[in-house]
């Protein structure tokens, strides 16, 4: 049986001119997909009116909280001991939002109370990938 967790986070965008703008995020994990967590913006905060999810590394969250991590189009750094920068790149730009720390912490606590560290199930990951790439050949 697969466990989800969902967790409310209030983002803070920082703006070109240094503004924060309140923005809602949820953080959602979930047993079926062990190595990833997932980032979700509202309809109302997205360019398209659509619901976004940035789907990123459990390990890049959890590295992203002592320092600085990320390749690609996620990166995370630590800004002092309270607060989380999330930088996020995109084909229609780029997106810098703080986070409280301490939240971002206890969801991944949370999630590695579901599925441990060195716990996830490679070969069931694995199997799954090869059967959607491949289907019933």
């Amino acid at each position: 049986m697969d466990i989800n967790l969902e967790q409310p986070a209030a983002g803070r965008l920082i703006t070109a001119d240094e503004q924060e703008l309140p923005v809602p995020t949820t953080l959602r994990y979930t047993s079926a997909d062990p190595f990833a967590v997932h980032l979700d913006f509202p309809p109302e905060v997205s360019l398209d009116g659509e619901v976004v999810s940035w789907t990123f590394a459990r390990t890049l969250l959890e590295a992203g909280l002592s320092g600085p991590a990320g390749s690609g189009d996620v990166h995370l750094w630590p800004c002092g001991r309270a607060r989380t920068v999330v930088e996020l790149h995109s084909p229609y730009g780029l997106a810098l939002l703080q986070f409280d720390t301490s939240a971002l912490r206890r969801f991944l606590l949370r999630t590695y109370a579901v599925v441990a560290a060195g716990q996830e199930d490679v070969g069931a990951e694995v199997e799954r990938g090869l059967s959607a790439l491949f289907g019933n050949v």
